[in-house]
């Protein structure tokens, strides 16, 4: 379908794309690229820029998809709450929700209050809307091609449930389940700039992840278990037990729950990964040494992910990333020496503190993707279409 085409080289595009390019891309001729064009503003995915570009001395205006022509559903779950979204196509967020749920109750117990809270949403926004693609943010491990939670997790007893399925038959809409560390990469990775081909993100809150973006894509691996970078395992004499029942991994060092656990035994008040901040920031020196530790750890795993992978980009995220530079400069430290010069010459190292939609905006990105790639535009553009009649 030429109209499917033109609009996945308008979303690939990006910031927008000449009718010349668009021309070469399709292979359309310009009397059939113009009908296709003026059917796609008429129905409001579509718009023209106001700026213009110079091309061959003379000015052009860039078509762009318009990001109020649809919206994305978006679910970050969390251990007692989800934050419910509603975004449009740039993906912006436009009205969103935190709503409580147990995880005891059971996924389809959460899924029916996650598809009342969009509804709640939806009708704050007002008028009609359509819904080009949804995307839920895991904390668990996630076979992302069967959209299922993969255990063991947090989330006991949701393994067998089809989330991805029950939101399809719901919202007759495709649906993107991710692991909740891969979407904080992309949202992390997308506020870059500039933005980096090769990067990775590591989570260092209660647990520790890490997402892997090569060539400017995701990389989730064949089952979606890439990035596992908390249970690569330093066996020493002595190392910590861990949660996962083997001994020695990185998590048992410098996650937020071992910490936690560390400064507990020094008669310390701490339970996670909040109260070790707040003891580091507080000046409390036993807080500070361990994330002085915490760091040097995250540089010795960290050394087997660049001597594996080259990042140009490594940002730490999570609870533990608010303490900044004193975490970050032993990364530093070590991965300088442990990897070799050409690894580390241009390799840049930062900390981001969490940001609450981090998630919600990630999981609007793959949505997005999915619902207007190579095999999806031609998809969305018939559901669009009966919606339209359907008015």
């Amino acid at each position: 379908m030429a109209a499917a085409s033109v609009l996945a080289q308008i979303v690939a595009s990006g910031e927008g794309v000449s009718r010349a390019a668009l021309g070469q891309a399709t292979n359309l001729s310009r009397m059939t690229l113009a009908q296709r064009l003026l059917a796609l503003q008429t129905a409001g995915l579509v718009r023209e820029g106001d700026s213009a570009v110079p091309s061959g001395g003379r000015p052009t205006r860039l078509l762009a998809l318009d990001p109020t022509g649809a919206v994305l559903l978006t679910a970050d779950m969390g251990e007692t709450h989800m934050r419910l979204a509603v975004t449009d196509l740039a993906p912006a967020v436009l009205r969103q929700e935190l709503v409580p749920f147990r995880i005891a109750d059971g996924p389809e117990a959460a899924m029916e209050r996650l598809a009342m809270g969009f509804g709640r949403l939806l009708s704050d926004l007002g008028g009609r809307r359509f819904v080009a693609a949804l995307g839920l943010s895991l904390p668990a491990p996630v076979d992302h091609r069967l959209g299922r939670v993969y255990g063991p997790s947090i989330l006991e007893g949701w393994d067998d449930f089809p989330l991805g399925d029950w939101l399809r038959a719901r919202y007759g809409a495709p649906v993107a389940v991710e692991n909740d560390v891969n979407l904080m990469a992309i949202f992390e990775h997308r506020r870059l700039a500039p933005r980096p081909d090769d990067f990775l993100f590591v989570k260092m809150g209660t647990g520790i992840g890490s997402g892997i973006v090569a060539n400017g894509r995701l990389q989730r691996g064949a089952r979606g278990a890439s990035g596992d970078i908390g249970h690569m395992q330093f066996l020493e004499p002595g190392a910590p037990l861990c949660r996962c029942g083997k001994r020695g991994c990185f998590e048992a060092r410098a996650a937020g729950w071992a910490l936690a656990r560390d400064l507990s035994n020094q008669g310390l008040p701490a339970r996670n990964a909040r109260d070790v901040i707040a003891l580091f920031e507080a000046g409390q020196p036993e807080a500070q040494a361990l994330i002085l530790a915490a760091g040097r750890a995250a540089g010795e795993a960290l050394g087997h992910a660049v001597a594996l992978l080259n990042p140009e980009r490594i940002v730490i995220g999570g609870t533990l990333a608010h303490a900044g530079e004193a975490l970050v400069a032993p990364i530093r430290e070590v991965l300088r020496l442990r990897c070799l010069p050409l690894a580390t010459a241009d390799l840049a190292v930062s900390a981001a503190p969490p940001v609450d939609e981090a998630c919600l905006i990630g999981a609007a990105h793959c949505a997005r993707e999915l619902a207007f790639g190579p095999e999806g535009t031609e998809a969305f553009l018939l559901r669009y279409r009966v919606w339209l009649e359907a008015a």
